[in-house]
């Protein structure tokens, strides 16, 4: 029974990762920088998960969709209240910018909440992990190792492969 319950869990969140992806192109679809504003992020996507000052009165938005989807979003709205920027941050290029010595905070405010927090009392180091998709459907993790000190050590990404049952 314990395999059937497995996968009826996966399919669920894949559901669930699908309805959210589905959702999220359409309210992205109706968006525009420069035009957009603030009230409009907030009727398509909601109160963000955390919302990250900037220089100059402008704001970032963190919209996260971790653990389900594999997509988290950065909306960037300047100080008129339009928006000016929206970014889905789990990409190749965004990863290559964690750098070994940055602290949890710089890398929060760059990939936005991660699915998963690991601490190995042994090493007393940390893993965050994010879900991402290269191309359509292979599924990844990048995973940020910190230090006991909460600096990157190492950061890297490997295919997320279902655990046998």
């Amino acid at each position: 029974m314990r395999p059937l319950l497995r996968k009826a869990s996966a399919i669920a969140t894949c559901l669930l990762g699908f309805a959210l992806a589905g959702c999220d192109m359409k309210n992205i679809s109706e968006l525009q920088p420069g035009t957009s504003t603030e009230a409009d992020v907030r009727a398509r996507f909601g109160e963000p998960a955390r919302i990250w000052p900037e220089a100059g009165g402008a704001s970032t938005f963190e919209y996260n969709r971790q653990p389900e989807g594999h997509v988290n979003y950065m909306i960037t709205i300047a100080a008129d209240g339009t928006m000016t920027a929206l970014t889905q941050v789990l990409t190749p290029e965004h990863f290559a910018r964690v750098q070994p010595g940055m602290d949890q905070q710089a890398v929060r405010r760059m990939l936005g909440q991660p699915a998963r927090q690991v601490t190995y009392d042994q090493s007393r180091e940390t893993d965050w992990d994010w879900k991402w998709l290269d191309g359509p459907t292979r599924a990844m993790f990048f995973t940020v190792t910190f230090g006991p000190d909460g600096k990157v050590r190492r950061a890297g990404s490997r295919e997320d492969v279902p655990q046998g049952g």
